[in-house]
């Protein structure tokens, strides 16, 4: 779709204005627009290589020194906080 499509309708003599909104809708259906807006409503942009593979050596590197911790006795990894679920057990 380009930024340019639109969809225009004239009412009739003897329309009413649901009939109009009905035209209006069953166009847009047949230019595909509002299957177009529904593809884009949760679209995101593609992340590089590059930065997935950064993403990925920050996360071995946090993961390995939070072992480290466990195997020193710094942490306890039977006591983990659990992110989101509210409440007093």
């Amino acid at each position: 779709m380009t930024a340019g499509t639109r969809v225009e309708v004239q009412i009739g003599k003897s329309e009413s204005s649901t009939a109009l909104i009905r035209r209006f809708t069953r166009r847009a259906q047949g230019l595909g627009l509002v299957r177009e807006m529904r593809d884009r409503r949760y679209w995101h942009r593609i992340k590089s290589k590059n930065v997935g593979h950064a993403r990925a050596l920050v996360n071995k590197k946090r993961r390995e020194n939070y072992n480290e911790l466990v195997k020193l006795g710094k942490i306890d990894p039977a006591a983990r906080k659990t992110r989101g679920k509210g409440g007093k057990g």
